[in-house]
């Protein structure tokens, strides 16, 4: 089952159509922007992937050095000690290094389509010991007139969850991190329950539990609390691997509504939907049983890490949900989904 209404327009923007950051760099991937409104545009906040361009029979990738500058490091593609199998990750003498270098960057539009960069506001770069591998996927939510960037921060040690407010997109508080390893797919809810801040995130574990969307809430945004596990995959289903949380929650007269996605053992990615309880939300009403988008155009299915639909965030207007996804990990789309479309398919499965 897809009931996303793609654009004709997409992709809306590829590698191609922005230059490198960095100097000696080129850009490989686009992916999974954050979405925001601001001063009557559309704001996205894209995770935009470097790395150096690549000499044949050599693999070559950025990290950030103890310094805080970018040193490129260089293998023997056939090198009996590397691990190049997966295009994201490899593994030299028993260490993961990803193969490109991420930070976020803001582009805008008036009209949702055709998006540029805009001068005065610039990229956001990792910072630090545990950004040296960068930072990625940011999910953006608008609470009392200011951002909340939840985005991954990554390094040799750790991936964990990062906070930075906003105001104005030109000055940043860092938080710092706020969900430790291994954690990541976090995005707070618009507006706060009983007074308190709640977000979902996603804790892994190699043992005993797995990849599950869970639920926390906290006082300040920053302290975080009362963990609980709202889904978990399923075997034989679209979402056995692994799931994690879209963009922010939607309010509905029937309760929050979340995007979110999952993966199959073959790295295939879809996004569903799952209804919580508006007083409670770590109380679960209602969970599709199929994806309500699937990597079913050309520009999903092959790319930089093929069939891969996968959402930070979206705006709503009414009942329409106009989301922006990152497809294959290389190119940026827009689709519509409409809320009591998805709500109706919700009602079908709690029926059951």
């Amino acid at each position: 089952m897809d009931i996303a209404h793609r654009f004709k327009e997409n992709p809306l923007l590829e590698p191609s159509k922005l230059k490198a950051k960095i100097s000696g760099m080129e850009i490989v991937c686009l992916l999974n922007p954050g979405v925001f409104r601001w001063n009557g545009k559309i704001g996205l906040l894209l995770r935009v992937a470097e790395r150096p361009k690549q000499q044949e029979g050599k693999i070559s990738f950025p990290v950030y050095n103890e310094f805080g500058n970018i040193e490129v490091l260089t293998f023997d593609k056939n090198d009996p000690q590397l691990d190049a199998s997966d295009p994201r990750v490899i593994k030299y003498k028993g260490q993961n290094y990803l193969t490109t270098l991420s930070y976020l960057r803001p582009v805008f539009s008036k009209d949702g389509i055709r998006f540029s960069e805009e001068y005065e506001f610039q990229p956001i770069y990792g910072e630090g010991a545990l950004e040296s591998f960068g930072i990625e996927d940011c999910r953006v939510a608008t609470i009392e007139n200011s951002y909340y960037l939840t985005y991954t921060e990554v390094s040799p040690i750790a991936v964990g969850v990062g906070l930075i407010i906003t105001n104005d997109w030109k000055t940043f508080e860092r938080k710092g991190m706020i969900f430790p390893p291994h954690n990541k797919d976090c995005v707070f809810f618009e507006e706060k329950i009983h007074g308190k801040y709640y977000a979902f995130h996603r804790p892994s574990s190699p043992e005993l539990g797995g990849n599950y969307m869970w639920l926390a809430e906290s006082p300040d945004g920053v302290h975080w609390g009362n963990h609980r596990c709202i889904a978990i995959t399923r075997e034989g289903m679209w979402d056995e691997a692994r799931l994690g949380a879209g963009g922010p929650p939607i309010k509905t007269s029937e309760g929050w509504l979340e995007i979110y996605h999952g993966a199959t053992k073959e790295h295939r990615y879809c996004l569903v939907a799952i209804l919580l309880d508006l007083d409670d939300p770590s109380v679960v009403l209602a969970r599709t049983e199929e994806p309500i988008m699937e990597p079913v155009m050309p520009y999903e299915q092959t790319g930089f890490f093929g069939n891969v639909v996968f959402t930070n965030g979206h705006l709503v207007d009414g009942d329409t949900i106009t989301m922006y996804y990152g497809a294959s990990d290389e190119v940026i789309c827009k689709a519509e989904l409409s809320i009591s479309e998805i709500l109706n398919v919700l009602k079908q499965t709690q029926k059951k």
